[in-house]
């Protein structure tokens, strides 16, 4: 299949929550929330402007642990924000369907995870879940470009995965400029994501280059005011 013939194919998605894919859309991600207090971390998420983002950890494919399809299904309850689902596991195709049925509207996945990506993002689709494809900073595009005309999203981490409150990596900037030129040359319609130390200040040079998803963690969360700074991230990038 060309990447043309698969970015003229319009895919509504199936998803429970809200989905707003117009301007830039910061995503909080609830990694670096309290989890004592879920209810009032997913309130910082506008379902009409913000999704939601879960990080999941296996402590295999990444050296930590977070959580599972649980809390994914506690936080649909919660909210009815776009639940974006970053899946930082091994063999992530056998565990598509719990977290599609715990509610998450994309199921993002790592090339780097997948023996067979191609398949894994079929699954995804098949779920109904927009497929999300996430590469490492050491993963270069190249790797990738095969599977872009059958996405909703690229994931470019702007950090080594595995712990929030890491610093921006600059140089990963040039990789977001070539995904944009590459969806731009094929006309493509994915929206590319970068999470990673991603705050008021970092936000605007990825959106310069290119990006419409900006997932901010400990520079929301890790905040006396998280709404005054996912306003602040929002303000930025909207310029």
């Amino acid at each position: 299949m060309s990447p043309t013939r698969a970015a003229a194919r319009p895919r509504a998605p199936r998803g429970r929550g809200r989905l707003p894919l117009s301007g830039p859309i910061v995503a909080p991600s609830i990694l670096s929330a309290d989890f004592a207090n879920l209810a009032a971390a997913l309130g910082v998420a506008d379902p009409a402007r913000e999704w939601v983002h879960c990080d999941v950890m296996d402590n295999q494919f990444v050296p930590n642990l977070t959580f599972g399809p649980l809390i994914v299904g506690a936080a649909r309850r919660l909210t009815r924000a776009f639940l974006d689902v970053h899946l930082m596991i091994e063999r992530p195709e056998t565990l598509i369907a719990r977290f599609r049925e715990a509610g998450a509207d994309q199921i993002t996945v790592h090339l780097e995870a997948c023996a067979r990506p191609a398949q894994v993002l079929a699954a995804i689709r098949k779920s109904g879940a927009r497929a999300g494809l996430a590469i490492k900073p050491r993963t270069p595009l190249a790797r990738a470009e095969r599977h872009l005309g059958a996405i909703d999203l690229l994931l470019v981490m702007t950090v080594e995965p595995g712990f929030g409150g890491q610093a921006f990596m600059p140089d990963m900037l040039e990789k977001v400029r070539r995904a944009a030129a590459w969806r731009a040359k094929h006309r493509a319609r994915f929206l590319i994501e970068v999470d990673g130390g991603i705050a008021a200040d970092t936000a605007p040079l990825a959106r310069a280059a290119g990006a419409d998803v900006f997932v901010a963690g400990n520079a929301i969360y890790g905040r006396k005011d998280p709404r005054a700074a996912r306003d602040a991230i929002r303000r930025a990038v909207r310029g």
